[in-house]
């Protein structure tokens, strides 16, 4: 009798890893060729592409000719493909990549026939608390999963509930997603034996109906002789929509899965390459919530704006694949992410320019056009580069502008002696010199001077120029002295009020007078040693951390700097035996950089004597001196402090992190990331061999005790000894250590990533706040908004006729259409906005564990409810351009508006 299994085959392909993307590609052509003749000899023969559509795209890009033959096996079932792009790491990009994620594999894989209707997550290192709510909004009942499933789960299918309570029928894989591996490896004689064994595995898991057989492993493709042993072979997408979809009786599991407890979830990988962390969250910024939002709104309509952005995102999807982004590549892998990454942010800066551009012609060129990329009212400071004749501003309604000078730029740029002043015509570009325009230029003896600036006046001649250059040279042989000066050109801090995603055109005027006051209420010059706003006072230590005041919060000894070993490998952090911790400095100097009313900055530096090096057995004797530079920065109105620590990077294998001791004791932590806000506690659960370090991954936020931390990045964290921990940077030389102490089986390949120790310049920014109650009563999701997106500032180019000014008044220049929209409500986050096809797509989420209500205002007279795909649904009542939206906690949704006209 043949045994109850249905046998998926499959292949699990990471696009890269410990071979960079196109080594790895040329296995991949190999493996699907072999496939697909296989699957054109024998049409009982299925297959399933691992969740994730790119692998096949790779593989058609250098098959062409096979595309006829992939689009007629996925449109009859035999060969499954989607739903995702790419398998992303679900905690090292933002939640609204992991939906554009899904779109497009999904998209893409119904071109070709139809796409997988299974959210396959077969290698991610742990799930977010979202994932159920954002496949059950793409049309997906079924998610399929091995890591980061709790102990309590004893079957092979649960209830994933997700942040929001919504429900999702999960298929575990007991094993892995290659339990079945070795089913038709060794003798024929002998299947009988080995089904047998894998039906005593794992039939306790599964006590009735057919046991599913996940026949594949890394980078190889199944035989292709299997079909001939009589045993069922379907794709994992027959199996497991075969299944109820019901989750009635089921073990339940709310939120994300982090435990340790049956498979590695390999939680070092949030913190090696940081670098590349900072620069993901970077690029997302740019393209998510500048580019996208703004080309939509201020150049609607704009094709190449859509073919730059759908390049940017294809990018970035790529990019946060749990190999790519993670870290745990070969170097020549993490250079290729690096690259992309970069691309995909210079891309969305083009589109942001596009914008920036159309924005700077229909102002005058004495003019600074402010612009608020969030859909509230926004005060904030800017800077600008104004002349120091007119160093000050004015508002539309003819109001000065609160506003603090900074620096003076130096005025001469450059002194050259010219054996033959004609020389100098090789280095002018028709206006341009030292990346200015000329302004006028004197000759005077043997002395030449140009003078340049940011916008130069009308009436300059190329030909006027280079007739005074000749002229001089033919009067005076040489040598000359050419100097390059540029106008008086000092940095100003001005605090601006912008309307939901508006702008407010600012003109520069003579400094004749005192700026008025800043809004911030009770701010007076500070001691020395001290910032206050009126919101926050902040004090300096004499080992240099920081004591926050804040109205019925205050936090102490904010900001020690602890280093120590890092025996471990980019997937796990491990301490030699015994460790060595360094967290008292040498010296100690404070300057005060600048003083109120709109901005005060604090330098801080701290001389440390750091191990240069570090073995399991322990740390090296020889150390480095290395001194940390904390930039601390107090704006008018803000309740947070701004930090900016930097070092140079001299030492190899070590951990640096940066404490905060609790205001208050604290058993758990709420950080925000991926669309939610997770609770967490003081441990991991562990049991399958490796250490349960209660390290944990923060996008927007984290807090615990009373003290928030607001990020620029994806960071790690964890609580410990009273104090909340961020990590700095992670210096590791291994991809994966074979004898790790804190993994019991290695993670990959043991081979040298040198560029994992990030040598050089390290970076960190974020903020820092004391406060009372919980999160959400603090703000934090609104606060966290606000600090990690600035307002845009451009300056005037005059190039066309002047727009009519103002903050969010009446505009009739064609890019303004559809500009004033605002989005309120307790708690409700913007993650997405943009044109999709005549309507404008908005998303949002309710960060709040109580329902609330999102209320939506614009230029629009239709509405209706869309899911994460964009397809449209019911529609909503619109009342005087306003829509009314009431929210569970943490609820997700998307909303796509017409604009009305």
């Amino acid at each position: 009798m043949t045994p109850d299994i249905v046998v998926v085959p499959h292949t699990h392909w990471d696009r890269e890893w410990y071979l960079p993307f196109q080594r790895f590609r040329l296995g991949l052509v190999r493996m699907l060729d072999e496939v697909l003749d296989t699957m054109a000899a024998d049409p009982g023969y299925r297959f399933t592409m691992d969740g994730q559509l790119a692998a096949l795209e790779d593989y058609l890009e250098i098959r062409p000719e096979r595309l006829p033959a992939v689009r007629r096996l996925v449109a009859e079932g035999r060969f499954a493909a989607g739903p995702w792009l790419i398998l992303a790491d679900e905690f090292l990009c933002s939640g609204e990549t992991l939906i554009r994620n899904l779109e497009y594999g999904m998209r893409g894989a119904a071109e070709l026939g139809g796409a997988m209707r299974v959210g396959y997550l077969p290698d991610q290192f742990g799930h977010c608390a979202q994932m159920p709510q954002i496949l059950r909004q793409a049309g997906l009942e079924h998610a399929c999963l091995w890591r980061g499933v709790p102990a309590s789960v004893d079957r092979d299918a649960f209830a994933w509930i997700g942040a929001d309570g919504t429900a999702v029928r999960t298929q575990y894989l007991p094993g892995g997603y290659g339990n079945a591996v070795a089913l038709f490896s060794g003798p024929p004689e002998a299947l009988a034996d080995r089904l047998a064994a894998f039906t005593e595995t794992l039939r306790p898991w599964h006590p009735a109906g057919p046991l599913l057989a996940m026949y594949g492993a890394d980078h190889s493709a199944p035989a292709a002789d299997i079909t001939v042993a009589g045993l069922r072979i379907a794709t994992l997408h027959d199996y497991v929509t075969a299944q109820d979809p019901s989750v009635t009786g089921l073990p339940a599991v709310h939120g994300e899965l982090r435990s340790h407890a049956r498979a590695n979830i390999l939680p070092g990988v949030i913190s090696a390459r940081m670098p590349a962390k900072q620069a993901m969250a970077r690029a997302e910024r740019v393209v998510t919530r500048y580019a996208e939002p703004l080309s939509a709104l201020w150049l609607p309509g704009g094709t190449a704006a859509a073919k730059l952005l759908d390049m940017a995102w294809r990018r970035l999807i790529a990019c946060s694949g749990h190999d790519s982004i993670t870290g745990c590549g070969a170097d020549e892998t993490a250079q290729q992410v690096a690259a992309r990454i970069a691309e995909a942010e210079q891309i969305g800066q083009a589109v942001v320019d596009m914008v920036s551009a159309s924005l700077a012609d229909r102002a005058s060129r004495d003019a600074l056009v402010v612009v608020n990329p969030s859909p509230f009212p926004r005060t904030a400071l800017v800077l600008a580069d104004l002349p120091e004749s007119r160093a000050a501003l004015s508002a539309p309604d003819g109001g000065r502008v609160p506003a603090q000078r900074l620096e003076l730029a130096p005025t001469l740029l450059d002194e050259t002696v010219m054996d033959d002043l004609t020389q100098l015509l090789g280095r002018i570009h028709e206006r341009e010199l030292f990346g200015q325009e000329i302004v006028s230029w004197s000759a005077d003896g043997d002395v030449f001077t140009i003078v340049v600036g940011r916008h130069a006046t009308p009436g300059y001649d190329y030909a006027d120029l280079r007739a005074a250059v000749l002229d001089g040279a033919a009067a005076r042989p040489g040598p000359w002295r050419v100097r390059t000066r540029a106008e008086p050109v000092v940095t100003v801090a001005a605090q601006v009020t912008v309307a939901p995603f508006g702008r407010t055109v600012l003109t520069s005027v003579p400094a004749s007078e005192p700026a008025p006051a800043p809004d911030s209420p009770g701010w007076a010059r500070p001691a020395e040693g001290t910032l206050d706003n009126g919101l926050l006072r902040v004090t300096v230590a004499p080992d240099g951390t920081l004591s926050l005041f804040a109205d019925g919060a205050e936090a102490h000894g904010v900001g020690r700097v602890v280093d120590g070993g890092d025996a471990g490998d980019t997937y796990n952090h491990a301490p030699p035996r015994p460790d060595t911790l360094v967290d008292t400095p040498g010296r100690v100097e404070v300057e005060s950089v600048c003083a109120g009313p709109l901005v005060s900055v604090l330098e801080i530096r701290r001389d440390y004597a750091w191990p240069s090096g570090a073995t399991p057995d322990g740390r090296s004797p020889v150390t480095e001196n290395v001194t940390v530079t904390t930039r601390a920065e107090l704006r008018a109105g803000e309740p947070y402090l701004r930090l900016e620590m930097s070092f140079d990077n001299r030492c190899r294998d070590h951990r640096v992190r940066w404490h905060a001791p609790l205001p208050s004791p604290a058993a758990e932590s709420f950080s925000e990331g991926q669309l939610s806000v997770v609770r967490r506690g003081l441990t991991g659960e562990g049991g399958c061999g490796e250490e349960p370090l209660p390290t944990f991954p923060a996008e927007g936020f984290v807090t615990a005790g009373g003290l928030a931390v607001l990020l620029d990045q994806v960071t790690e964290y964890e609580l410990t000894g009273g104090e909340l921990a961020l990590t700095l940077i992670r210096s590791v030389g291994l991809l994966s250590r074979n004898r790790n102490a804190y993994r019991d089986e290695p993670a990959g390949p043991q081979l040298p990533t040198p560029a994992a120790q990030c040598p050089g310049p390290v970076t960190t920014r974020l903020a820092v706040l004391p406060h009372p109650g919980a999160w959400h009563e603090a703000g934090l999701p609104r606060l966290a908004e606000e600090y990690r997106h600035a307002l845009l500032a451009v300056p005037g180019s005059g190039r066309a006729p002047a727009a009519s000014p103002g903050a969010g008044g009446p505009d009739t220049s064609p890019e303004r259409a559809g500009a004033s929209l605002a989005v309120e409500g307790t708690g409700v986050v913007l993650t997405a906005l943009r044109e999709r096809g005549d309507v404008l797509e908005i998303r949002v989420v309710a960060e709040h564990p109580s329902a609330t209500e999102a209320v939506v205002r614009g230029p629009f007279d239709a509405a209706r409810r869309a899911d994460v795909l964009g397809v449209a649904g019911e529609r909503l009542e619109v009342t005087g351009g306003v829509v009314r939206l009431p929210l569970r906690p943490f609820e997700i949704a998307t909303l796509h508006l017409t604009r009305a006209g």
